[in-house]
């Protein structure tokens, strides 16, 4: 193993670029739907000894931005197929979608492998310094410019229900620390080269199955307190209509998918449901100008039900005739017709929804990839929604549900609401890796989520994130669920992420101290051999 370690250190030029995205392209096969969490290991063990031969800031730097190309290019391939539906029109992009958006992100990696070098402790204390450098700048990818938290390391532990269950007290982010620290440990086992084995180079790989033992016995026994408890007579029918993208807004389509959920709303069981859902912008028409539309709609449910769409809000003139402004949104109506909830969607999509820097950018000829030359606009956040007959909703629209921390407003809701349309994606791996960050936010909050996708994947999760019904991704159909009782707030619902920011911060100066002072006795020993 040292002899290994001391090999991969040492390797250099374009050798040494290339095996560092490999290593961060085989990490990325821990995140769904491969879900092969064995390849951390693979990943951060060699990630841990290449930086061992990391001589310079600049050059950790850019050993960590080759490991997170690698990563991140594996990861958001998907990206690029949203541009497929317009080939035309967006072909040029596809080289950015499919290498510049990783190159950008790999600028965190690389803060990362810099911010590692200056706090590289010796033998097992290096396991440390990675773990707490990956985790400060993965947070950091998750706020910065608007913010990008997709595929967080923590989220290869979405095929098990029981290790989910610590992000109930430390949310996504404090899983990812925990699981780079579990990844990298076995980097313990072999010294940096030309540095004698350390006497605790086994307290990292015991640590790491602490903490491993830790999570499974934790989520274990929360998970044995659980129940199938549902809110009463509150019955959910979610229709995944499974449009493609090319056809939701062909205008000779529009029509025709319109009645596609209309049909499948109308199945046998539509008696049953409290509320009908149908995902984003399934609607293509507006319903603020349209009462007759408004009173179909709302006829689809009986009495004291409800039926929620996404749909475009749209603001015009005095003339009634230009358009000036949009906003991607979701209304509740009840059966009459009457809009009773709005909530317009906060977090919008860089370059999907709207143009970053509009002004110079548009010169360019880019354009955003939903269709029409108006951008939405955003609105004011989270927001608690009053219901009849149903608990209260915190609506999140696309991809609102990957923001840990930032999916409900200070009067908490009974239940989270996810309408999506994941069909850009086609049945990649994007659709997948939505699905199950989606289901970390019950366990964060310890809320339900409902979750209506156009082509899939829709479910319902309880609040342990565990799937209680899902339609499968390309897949038409509607599917009937109770609606699953919300647990108190959570420990993470009450500190968020600040328990592990003071952490990190803690340990990120007390590493720096110590590596600063391991680097002066080394140049004290160096000084005194040369004499």
């Amino acid at each position: 193993m040292s002899a290994l370690a001391a090999r991969l250190a040492g390797v250099r030029g374009w050798r040494r670029a290339l095996l560092l995205f490999v290593f961060g392209a085989i990490g990325a096969a821990a995140m769904p739907p491969v879900s092969f969490t064995p390849a951390l290991l693979i990943a951060f063990v060699a990630f841990a000894w290449m930086l061992d031969g990391s001589a310079r800031a600049w050059r950790a730097a850019l050993d960590g931005w080759c490991f997170g190309f690698g990563f991140f290019v594996a990861g958001l391939y998907w990206v690029a197929y949203a541009l497929l539906t317009d080939i035309a029109q967006f072909a040029w992009l596809l080289p950015f979608a499919v290498l510049g958006l990783p190159a950008l992100l790999a600028i965190f990696t690389a803060a990362a492998g810099m911010f590692a070098y200056w706090m590289w402790l010796p033998n097992a204390g290096r396991v440390l310094s990675l773990a707490v450098a990956w985790s400060t700048v993965e947070w950091m990818r998750g706020h910065l410019f608007t913010g990008f938290p997709w595929n967080l390391v923590g989220y290869t532990w979405s095929w098990s229900d029981a290790m989910m269950q610590p992000a109930s007290m430390i949310g996504i982010y404090g899983v990812s620390f925990l699981t780079v620290l579990v990844a990298a440990a076995l980097a313990a086992l072999a010294p940096p080269p030309g540095a004698r084995p350390g006497a605790g180079r086994w307290l990292m790989p015991m640590l790491a199955l602490v903490i491993l033992a830790g999570g499974v016995v934790y989520g274990t026994l929360r998970l044995s307190g659980a129940d199938n408890e549902t809110v009463a007579e509150a019955g959910v029918r979610i229709v995944q209509a499974n449009v493609a993208q090319q056809f939701k807004w062909d205008p000779d389509q529009i029509r025709a998918n319109v009645e596609r959920h209309l049909a499948l709303t109308r199945r046998p069981g539509i008696e049953s449901a409290r509320i009908v859902v149908w995902p984003e912008t399934a609607m293509p028409y507006t319903l603020d100008s349209n009462p007759d539309l408004r009173a179909a709609l709302g006829g689809l449910v009986r009495p004291g039900a409800l039926f929620a769409s996404g749909v475009q809000r749209l603001e015009v003139d005095a003339t009634g005739q230009m358009i000036t402004a949009a906003w991607n949104n979701v209304s509740f109506l009840d059966s009459a017709g009457a809009i009773v909830a709005t909530y317009d969607k906060a977090h919008l999509v860089p370059f999907g929804e709207y143009l970053p820097l509009r002004p110079l950018l548009a010169m360019t000829g880019l354009e955003k990839v939903v269709p029409g030359l108006l951008d939405y606009s955003a609105g004011p956040g989270p927001r608690t929604l009053m219901l009849p007959s149903l608990p209260p909703v915190s609506p999140l629209v696309c991809y609102e549900a990957i923001f840990p921390g930032a999916v409900t407003a200070a009067d908490r809701p009974g239940w989270l609401l996810n309408v999506t349309n994941d069909a850009w994606y086609g049945t990649s791996a994007g659709p997948y890796q939505h699905f199950a960050i989606a289901r970390w936010r019950a366990v964060e909050e310890g809320l339900p989520l409902v979750r209506a996708a156009n082509t899939g994947i829709s479910g319902v999760i309880d609040a342990y994130g565990r799937v209680r019904a899902r339609l499968d991704l390309a897949t038409e159909g509607v599917l009937d669920a109770l609606l699953p009782v919300a647990l108190p707030p959570t420990l993470y619902v009450a500190w968020r992420d600040w328990p592990l920011l003071i952490v990190l911060m803690f340990l990120g100066v007390t590493i720096l101290v110590a590596a600063g002072m391991a680097r002066a006795n080394r140049s004290a020993i160096d000084r005194t051999d040369l004499n």
